[in-house]
């Protein structure tokens, strides 16, 4: 009897030495370093014009962009061509599509397991494609 109850508060001690479980709050993650300071930089009303639609081109706000543009001296455009973009949007569609065929019919009548192979590896090689263009693109 006194060997259990010794175990037991031993039990009880070890938890309470653990650290407590931190619980997912969910949210945009904190940031490391924060940028608190400000710059002000007076320009005129057509330069702000200017200013704001090289920021719009480069894809970003207009502090990211004169933050850039000030420490690399100049910014990097990542924008991808319409086509590209309507091309990997047709490719995730049918894989969309392919993917709910499989399902659907998973979930009515039995594939065997050569049909669910085949269809799984089609959805694979789409998915593979569209990261394929994303990554050659960049």
């Amino acid at each position: 009897m006194e060997g259990k109850l010794s175990e037991i508060i031993k039990e009880i001690k070890s938890k309470k030495d653990k650290k407590p479980r931190s619980v997912n709050k969910g949210g945009r993650p904190k940031v490391t370093l924060k940028r608190g300071n400000h710059l002000t930089v007076m320009c005129t009303i057509m330069e702000k014009k200017i200013i704001q639609m090289n920021a719009r081109k480069a894809g970003t706000n207009i502090s990211v962009f004169l933050r850039t543009l000030g420490l690399k001296g100049r910014v990097k455009v990542k924008t991808l061509p319409k086509e590209v973009l309507q091309l990997t949007g047709t490719l995730n569609h049918v894989a969309a599509n392919l993917n709910q065929i499989a399902r659907k019919r998973n979930g009515v009548d039995e594939l065997d397991a050569m049909d669910r192979a085949l269809l799984n590896q089609e959805i694979r090689s789409l998915q593979g494609l569209v990261k394929a263009v994303k990554t050659y693109l960049e």
